[in-house]
């Protein structure tokens, strides 16, 4: 399942699932441009991963704006001359209670989760479709969902809706872009080992609640969602799109009964 050597940009690569990806990637032979809002983990990321013998640069971009997507295209071509693979994982949360949430917090989440998304895969998928037309070079995007576009955490609201809009995204890209040879999925991780798991995993009652809805018994790591992220890449996975693929334990598959709030 080598990448060989594809170009591949990954948002949201300074650290958890965005720098896990960025590091399998390299390892499998792939050209990596990370990007991240934070300029000093991301450099340091970048850093560790030639250190590791890998080939990756660091572009600072925040996803929300589109100039900086057109720069992080821009200085991608100018390293490396094209651009494969593409992964939107840069997310953002805010929590509040639904009654409380200002229109501010829920337009900056969205703007983040699924705007930028849109952004960046709209502007590489251009470079993508002129690609193919002049040598037949295929393009892999991979959009970063969650299992929480399917189900819903009622004090993250702008994350829940914004995951929700990725899964739709994923499949009309895939649809509208399949003529151009672009596949495009995603992959909706369940309770994996992150930064934005903290809060939640804080205290033995949080890390019983993850544990009670995941029938594995575990959280997850971001090294595994990588390997999914590598796999959706390689030409193993050719035949795939306009999917999202759950690395979740099994919590999708969990059906449980809950107090009732009456």
């Amino acid at each position: 399942m080598e990448l060989g050597d594809k170009v591949a940009i990954v948002t949201g690569a300074a650290r958890g699932i965005g720098y896990a990806i960025a590091s399998r990637y390299a390892r499998e032979g792939a050209r990596v441009m990370l990007a991240d809002v934070d300029e000093d983990a991301g450099a340091e990321a970048a850093d560790v991963i030639r250190d590791a013998g890998g080939n990756a640069q660091f572009v600072a971009c925040d996803v929300a704006e589109r100039l900086d997507i057109h720069n992080l295209v821009a200085a991608t071509l100018e390293a490396y001359e094209r651009v494969d693979v593409l992964v939107n994982n840069a997310a953002t949360v805010h929590a509040a209670d639904f009654l409380e949430l200002s229109e501010a917090d829920f337009d900056r989440v969205m703007r983040v989760n699924l705007t930028g998304a849109f952004l960046a895969g709209q502007a590489v998928a251009r470079e993508m479709k002129r690609q193919f037309e002049e040598d037949g070079r295929n393009g892999v995007i991979i959009n970063m969902s969650s299992v929480n576009a399917e189900v819903a955490i009622p004090d993250q609201v702008p994350y829940v809706v914004a995951k929700g809009g990725i899964n739709q995204l994923t499949r009309v890209m895939a649809v509208a872009l399949a003529r151009y040879g672009v596949r495009v999925n995603a992959i909706g991780p369940g309770s994996v080992s992150t930064g934005m798991l903290k809060a939640v995993n804080a205290d033995d009652e949080g890390r019983a609640r993850l544990m009670s809805r995941t029938p594995m018994g575990r959280i997850g790591s971001p090294d595994e969602i990588a390997g999914v992220a590598a796999f959706l890449a390689s030409d193993d996975a050719s035949y795939i799109t306009g999917q999202c693929i759950y690395a979740d334990g099994g919590r999708l598959a969990l059906n449980l009964t809950v107090e009732s709030q009456t």
